[in-house]
């Protein structure tokens, strides 16, 4: 049985290694999944054109009112959204939220501006044009990373917002993590902003943010969790952990879910997508580490799988 899904990029080698590792569970069961972008996983599972969508933001109040029956959302890990650069040397870079709107703005356009340098004392920044580079396609890492800028700058959340696609005021547009980090890599003077793993997966330099409490933080597993644990999480589960409190929380990370009709269509299909459910919020969050995901903390997971017992297939 083939079981569809499409959306978020964020969480795919997540997902990649889950679908491969759950084949070996129940091999009656195989999982299609297109990874293009939460938008267009919320567009599909609105269209019913597959069994699952995946976003890493939340659906709208309005989009899900469109809905031909409610959608539930899914929890799955949580991730950080990382801003790379290219810059001779590969230096420690320090950034913070205004020095962040700032760039991606277009007001803050040389690497030696004053405000990066005094940001980053003792770094030789070049004189060099900073390249921005961005998603172009509807995207949870553009949804996360401009809920960010809207909640630490009001000039940002004035001009552009949040959302999984904006309309950018500078910068080169790229499908994709992957496409985004290609830019980086090859353009001297560049920054963007990709999920943690493929910024890893890529060796390439991430830059300290700077949080609510001050402290410039590294993206890593404890950060992203301890941004996590300072969230708050309501009944349906639609939350943000941008610029979350917390001493060591990496101000630039977000959940991601799967989004599933309550009521199913095809019941066999229904009772597999259930049975994989429950083998990610238990077996699955084991893996997450090991690909720089943070697991849902046991309390949040506990209420997930009541959740999901009142899927109907």
């Amino acid at each position: 049985m083939l079981v569809n899904g499409a959306g978020a990029t964020f969480p795919y080698p997540l997902y990649s290694k889950w679908f491969d590792e759950y084949a070996k569970v129940d091999p009656s069961v195989r999982f299609n999944y297109a990874c293009i972008g939460s938008g267009g996983g919320q567009k599909q599972i609105l269209e019913q054109t597959v069994d699952f969508g995946a976003t890493d933001s939340p659906m709208t109040d309005e989009n899900l009112a469109r809905a031909p029956g409610k959608i539930l959302h899914i929890p799955t890990v949580a991730g950080a959204v990382a801003l790379t650069y290219k810059l001779p040397g590969s230096p420690r870079l320090r950034l913070d939220g205004a020095a962040l709107a700032g760039i991606f703005l277009g007001e803050i356009t040389k690497w030696n501006d004053g405000r990066l340098l005094g940001l980053n004392p003792g770094v030789n920044l070049p004189g060099a044009d900073i390249v921005v580079v961005h998603r172009s396609d509807g995207s949870g890492s553009t949804h996360l990373f401009t809920d960010y800028l809207s909640r630490v700058s009001r000039e940002w959340e004035a001009r552009v917002g949040r959302g999984t696609s904006v309309k950018w005021p500078r910068g080169l547009g790229a499908k994709g993590n992957e496409g985004v980090l290609s830019w980086v890599k090859q353009l001297p003077g560049a920054i963007g902003y990709a999920e943690l793993a493929y910024v890893r997966e890529n060796k390439l330099p991430c830059a300290e943010i700077k949080n609510a409490a001050g402290a410039f933080i590294v993206p890593s597993l404890e950060s992203v969790t301890e941004a996590m644990v300072a969230a708050s999480i309501p009944e349906d589960f639609r939350f943000s952990m941008a610029n979350a409190a917390g001493a060591g929380a990496y101000p630039i990370a977000g959940a991601s879910w799967l989004l599933v009709y309550e009521r199913q269509r095809d019941p066999l299909k229904g009772r597999k997508l259930v049975e994989f459910l429950n083998w990610a919020s238990t077996q699955g969050e084991a893996m997450a580490p090991a690909l720089d995901y943070a697991p849902l903390p046991d309390n949040l997971r506990t209420r997930i799988l009541q959740r999901i017992k009142t899927i109907r297939y």
